[in-house]
């Protein structure tokens, strides 16, 4: 469908559905890892932001503090999505023309 001065409303759509499948793309792609309590735990999550690998130090678990344990994995998760906005908005702001960026 065009429209008065050439503007293609189907040519846009595909373009943004080319866009659309790179970006899933490169959301499934991209890992990000977040470690804290001095690298006691670990969290690696993919740019669609589902959690792939979660590390515990073995001596974490020996000290038996299960509250720790949780708020440190809640932290590490948390870290990791953070990261994942960031790299994503990064990604994102790349792909869109001059002047549409983030």
């Amino acid at each position: 469908m065009k429209f008065p001065g050439g503007f293609d409303f189907n040519a846009m759509m595909k373009e943004a559905q080319k866009l659309q499948k790179e970006m899933q793309e490169k959301m499934k792609s991209t890992v990000v890892e977040a470690s804290v309590g001095g690298g006691t735990v670990t969290a690696k999550m993919r740019g669609d932001f589902e959690l792939v690998e979660l590390i515990i130090s073995p001596d974490l678990v020996k000290d038996g503090d299960t509250e720790m344990i949780q708020d440190l994995v809640i932290a590490a998760v948390n870290e990791a999505r953070r990261k994942v906005e960031e790299k994503m908005k990064g990604l994102l702001g790349n792909m869109l023309p001059p002047g549409l960026g983030f």
